[in-house]
């Protein structure tokens, strides 16, 4: 059976475009992304509530894939410190071959079927933890060694593929497939595929963080102050809680070190 993922693109001949046909042609693919995972947002919204239900207990999210699917998760995992103040290990992305892989391809480290056990082992990972296989293809070994391994160790497991009936998908016991459809160049799965998996990311640990406690309102209120921007815009939020002035606001969230911290101190 042929991959979605790899059908041949719906355009030809696309070195003889010009540089505005190429950029629309790209853009209007693109714009097809969000309707696909439209379609599986029940199924987001089923894995979302396994997994704050196993994070209040203690669990670890991890995010484990190859290429641009294990940067991706990277990405994500790396976000959630600075911008919700959960400790550092709390979401852990992992990408086949190792760290040196996130800026350079390491030759079939995806091919590996016992890696990705072993990378989890690493963490000391238990049936508290929550893994998500991230895999455009549907078909990385890496990937599918890993979940079959937690699937055995009663720990729950899931999937961000971009394929109908993928080997993965037959693994994970939560399946989010987003079949975005062939790619603008044929196989490039950091395109659409890649932008599906972004997305769906964001949703999946903005959704977490938020039902975890870490956002009021509509603010990160446990973001760390790790530049003078975040300062600015964290003053700002106090300013405006409390109604007291910018330099008050500023003392009182640089000496308690969060918005939270630092309003509780007065409100309680």
């Amino acid at each position: 059976m042929k991959r979605t993922t790899e059908s041949d693109s719906k355009y030809n001949a696309l070195e003889k475009m010009s540089v505005k046909e190429l950029l629309l042609n790209i853009n209007n693919e693109d714009k097809t992304v969000p309707l696909a995972i439209e379609k599986v947002i029940p199924k987001i919204e089923k894995l979302v509530n396994a997994i704050v239900k196993q994070m209040k207990q203690g669990g670890r999210l991890f995010y484990i894939g190859a290429g641009t699917s294990g940067r991706l998760g990277i990405v994500d995992a790396s976000e959630c410190p600075p911008t919700y103040g959960v400790p550092q290990g709390m979401v852990i992305g992992l990408i086949a071959g190792g760290d040196k892989a996130i800026r350079k391809a390491v030759e079939f480290a995806e091919d590996d079927t016992k890696q990705g056990w072993k990378d989890l082992q690493a963490h000391k990972i238990t049936s508290k933890d929550i893994v998500i296989g991230i895999a455009a293809s549907g078909s990385t070994p890496y990937v599918i060694g890993a979940l079959e391994n937690c699937n055995k160790n009663n720990i729950l497991t899931a999937c961000i593929i971009c394929n109908k009936g993928s080997n993965v998908a037959k693994v994970a016991k939560h399946k989010i497939e987003v079949v975005v459809g062939p790619e603008f160049v044929t196989g490039s799965t950091r395109m659409k595929s890649g932008t599906a998996q972004k997305l769906v990311l964001n949703m999946i640990s903005t959704s977490v963080m938020i039902k975890l406690g870490r956002v009021k309102g509509n603010k990160m209120v446990d973001m760390q102050l790790s530049n003078n921007k975040l300062v600015d815009r964290g003053t700002n939020m106090v300013m405006k809680e409390l109604n007291v002035s910018y330099k008050k606001a500023n003392e009182l969230l640089l000496k308690h070190g969060s918005v939270r911290k630092a309003v509780d101190s007065i409100k309680k």
